[in-house]
């Protein structure tokens, strides 16, 4: 559902049937015993086959407020499982008895970083402190700008390493303490390991991985212009949490090299507060379905 007007919408509304029936006979040819559903459209047709088929859904919430195909499958679910303790007060009462908070499912291999195999890949050291930005696989033009608008004041003080996304790198970008990549897989948890803060977007996956390794942040959540304001949900409860600095809006260069500058320095609340791996309670409860 495009969150503008489109011809499109009502032609996909045609769609819709003919996905849960494709998706109905999936499940059966495939004897499906649970569905497990983390939310997105395509959620959508294969929770409705389920019920249908009586097999149990098992529907996971990764945002303080739920999308819209999570919302429409919810009362056909056996179980509401969330990421936010508080996302059971944004559901009708009738729901709430079938909620379990079990956090997000956060990648084990995140805490398995090197320091050293991240200096080597950043070509950095401890001298200064490295600041990580990324906004997403696909980069944030937003963010993008930013970091290169701010990137003669930031490296006097910091070492950056830029995340940019597919075919956003800059070839004329030579700052000293600056190091460019279109995305990392396997390095991530090492460039993880030697950062002081990151950058980033405001997707809740990134957002716990981020808090369980107890790093500073600064979120820049998308706008309710190209989203439904999950984002700007999350980052405002990580920001009560744990102290984290979230800008929004039409960001100056200034504004935001304060942010860094007073987000850096910021004593870490979130030491004191635990993050929970959701990964082994969503696992159990699947299998005992």
């Amino acid at each position: 559902m495009r969150r503008y007007f489109s011809i499109q919408n009502f032609i996909d509304l045609f769609k819709i049937p003919i996905g849960i029936l494709q998706a109905r006979k999936i499940l059966k040819k495939f004897n499906v015993g649970v569905v497990f559903s983390k939310g997105g459209y395509v959620s959508f047709p294969v929770c409705i086959a389920a019920n249908m088929l009586k097999i149990p859904v098992i529907i996971h919430e990764s945002d303080l407020i739920p999308g819209l195909a999570n919302k429409m499958c919810m009362s056909k679910a056996k179980k509401i499982l969330t990421s936010f303790e508080e996302t059971k007060n944004h559901l009708p009462e009738a729901l709430r008895e079938k909620v379990v908070y079990t956090g997000n499912p956060i990648r084990k291999e995140i805490f398995e970083g090197d320091k050293e195999k991240g200096y080597r890949l950043s070509g950095f050291n401890d001298s200064k402190k490295i600041i990580l930005v990324m906004g997403g696989s696909s980069g944030a033009r937003q963010i993008n700008e930013l970091v290169r608008a701010s990137l003669d004041e930031l490296t006097k003080k910091f070492q950056i390493i830029h995340l940019t996304g597919r075919g956003n790198i800059d070839i004329g970008a030579h700052n000293k303490g600056y190091k460019q990549f279109e995305y990392l897989n396997e390095g991530l948890k090492d460039i993880y390991k030697i950062c002081d803060l990151v950058v980033t977007r405001g997707g809740s996956n990134s957002l716990f991985e981020i808090a369980a390794l107890k790093k500073r942040a600064v979120v820049i959540p998308l706008s309710t212009s190209v989203s439904r304001g999950d984002q700007i949900d999350n980052a405002k409860i990580f920001m009560r949490k744990f102290g984290w600095g979230v800008l929004a809006g039409n960001i100056s260069r200034e504004e935001f090299i304060n942010t860094i500058n007073l987000s850096i320095n910021n004593q870490l609340k979130i030491k004191d507060v635990e993050v929970l791996n959701g990964a082994s309670t969503i696992s159990d409860i699947i299998l005992k379905q």
